[in-house]
């Protein structure tokens, strides 16, 4: 965990507590143990211009061979030279949307998920943008766009249904905000962690909605 600075915009009361309800309370969907490749994502929350609190999103590329399309946050692969989940996440969030690490007070690491499709062994990051900079898209090869998505609107149950996946057996949270299709893995951990933070306010958790064909292959 990182040191506490006092500059810049304030962490939020219930970032800070994150890491440890995350711990003490079973955090995302129960899912079957994954033995593949370690892997880390980046849970950016900063200060959204509109109050209260954003978190930042990429859509993946159309034409990546897995996941295409689909929204997640920032992360990737253990590579060699890292040393931790806090080193991988915040090195593909600079190789993929540009992220000035010095603005970036780390939370802690919340407990490491299965992602089922790959297998890979996921440890989200949480993260407190204390000074946003600019971020864009870096290699339109792997990310189509990026977006800094307010919590107020992933909140909001007008947003919130669940998806289900005709295909294969799932039955998961999902959310649509400003075009951005939200569900599998980012779903699962986003709410998660808007319930642990006190956040969520109440949804129709009988509203199912099958996955577009897009993301089915």
């Amino acid at each position: 965990m990182s040191e506490r600075l006092p500059t810049g915009a304030p962490e939020p009361a219930w970032l800070s507590d994150l890491e440890r309800r995350a711990r003490e309370t079973p955090f995302g969907r129960r899912l079957p143990p994954a033995t593949g490749r370690a892997s880390a994502v980046l849970m950016l929350f900063g200060p959204a211009a509109g109050g209260g609190e954003d978190v930042v999103l990429t859509e993946r590329a159309a034409t990546l061979r897995k996941h295409a399309g689909q929204v997640s946050f920032p992360g990737g692969g253990v590579d060699p030279g890292d040393v931790t989940a806090v080193d991988t996440a915040l090195r593909e969030a600079r190789e993929e949307i540009g992220l000035a690490p010095e603005g970036v007070e780390v939370v802690g690491e919340l407990p490491v998920l299965p992602l089922s499709v790959t297998g890979f062994r996921v440890t989200p990051v949480a993260a407190w943008w204390r000074t946003p900079s600019p971020i864009g898209v870096v290699d339109p090869a792997e990310v189509a766009r990026v977006a800094r998505v307010a919590l107020v609107d992933l909140v909001d149950p007008a947003n919130r249904f669940r998806a289900v996946h005709p295909a294969r057996s799932f039955d998961a949270p999902a959310f649509e905000v400003d075009g951005l299709y939200i569900w599998g893995f980012t779903a699962i951990v986003l709410d998660a962690t808007l319930r642990l933070a006190g956040l969520e306010r109440p949804w129709d958790r009988e509203d199912r909605r099958p996955v577009p064909d897009r993301y089915w292959r």
